[in-house]
């Protein structure tokens, strides 16, 4: 039941009494649980939480800030936030434990999400991890990449990797993996090509280029302000831990093993991915590349597909939960050119996962987005 329903259905009241039913609406809100609220991506669920119109704050954990008001921390948000209204300190259990609290984000590191996810899931509470816990589909790839036992093994089928322009989502759904930030802003404009053959499976080249921000809060000279201004460098090759997600779901789009060569680079910029991939086109021009993205995008309010020649700029999407992409034909090397932006802490991260628990919920999928 939300507040457009009972305007149709219970007009007299809406008018009648407004004060009771503001306060009727406010009670009927779903609570949402943030864990790991103190870094980039979690006090970005908080200020998107914090601000739309079907959900509110039920529980914001965090370690290092527990106990403190989180309008303090977030002073841009004291006007939304319920007075005292703190930063907890957390356990799995104890989180599991709220009963009022029926969905929540984590937003932690690889192996510390997969506990809170088992206790969460056992006490039959919704999960949406932006963690890297649950994106891979193999134990196998998972010790590869990230040098470690998967914490929850048992889950991992459970687990259900999200896109949301590009994989489904209901209400039965009990444990989202959202995509890495590297990953929506390569898998946006590939996968829908993959899944209908319309380009070449080998050579594919993939530089991204990252705001420091997608290294997360870290007290490291290597990320200091006056080591990254004015500089651009890569990292990570030639087998960065995206790697693994990026050609896991390429095969699967294509139906057979993709290898890529993913390479990248952090940016002097706070915030943002720009992505650039060579890959051999099995057509001239790009008529039937645009043909496909506007079979699965025409319509959808976070992809923005650009002509052809246009190309897309962080600038554009910074702060924004789109991804801004367009191609080129080179008719010199046959290859198609393909140039993806995205901000990194809202697309790549925070603002994919509150469009994911939109469509959860079953509100419209930009709610508290635009």
């Amino acid at each position: 039941m939300d507040s457009l329903f009972l305007r149709r259905n219970y007009g007299w009241l809406v008018c009648g009494l407004p004060g009771i039913t503001t306060k009727f609406l406010h009670k009927m809100k779903t609570k949402i649980g943030i864990v790991g609220a103190s870094g980039y991506a979690g006090v970005e669920i908080v200020k998107l939480i914090a601000r739309h119109p079907n959900v509110e704050l039920g529980c914001v954990t965090s370690r290092s800030l527990a106990g403190t008001p989180v309008a303090e921390a977030m002073p841009s948000l004291t006007h939304l936030l319920p007075e005292g209204f703190k930063f907890e300190q957390s356990t799995p259990e104890s989180v599991a434990a709220m009963q009022d609290i029926s969905v929540w984000f984590l937003a932690l590191p690889h192996g510390a999400a997969a506990e809170y996810a088992r206790a969460l899931i056992a006490a039959g509470k919704k999960v949406i991890d932006l963690s890297a816990d649950f994106r891979l589909h193999s134990l196998d790839i998972y010790k590869e990449y990230y040098k470690e036992d998967h914490k929850a093994p048992e889950l991992l089928k459970l687990g259900k990797y999200v896109i949301a322009e590009l994989f489904p989502v209901s209400g039965e759904d009990k444990l989202i993996a959202c995509a890495g930030c590297y990953p929506t802003s390569i898998l946006l404009p590939l996968i829908p090509l993959m899944r209908e053959g319309a380009v070449g499976l080998e050579h594919i080249v993939i530089d991204s280029y990252s705001g420091v921000s997608g290294a997360g809060k870290k007290s490291d000279l290597a990320y200091a302000y006056s080591e990254r201004n004015e500089s651009a460098k890569a990292y990570g090759l030639p087998k960065h831990r995206h790697n693994s997600e990026i050609e896991e779901e390429l095969s699967i789009a294509a139906g057979r093993t993709v290898v890529v060569q993913f390479n990248p680079h952090l940016a002097p910029m706070t915030r943002g991915i720009s992505t650039t991939i060579t890959i051999p086109a099995k057509y001239d021009g790009v008529d039937k590349i645009y043909d496909i993205w506007q079979k699965y995008y025409g319509g959808r309010p976070f992809v923005k597909i650009l002509k052809s020649g246009r190309f897309p700029d962080t600038l554009h999407v910074c702060g924004t939960n789109r991804c801004d992409m367009s191609a080129v034909y080179d008719p010199r090397t046959k290859n198609l050119v393909i140039c993806s932006v995205i901000d990194n802490i809202v697309k790549g991260a925070s603002g994919q996962a509150v469009q994911i628990m939109n469509l959860m919920l079953g509100f419209d999928e930009t709610a508290g987005l635009l």
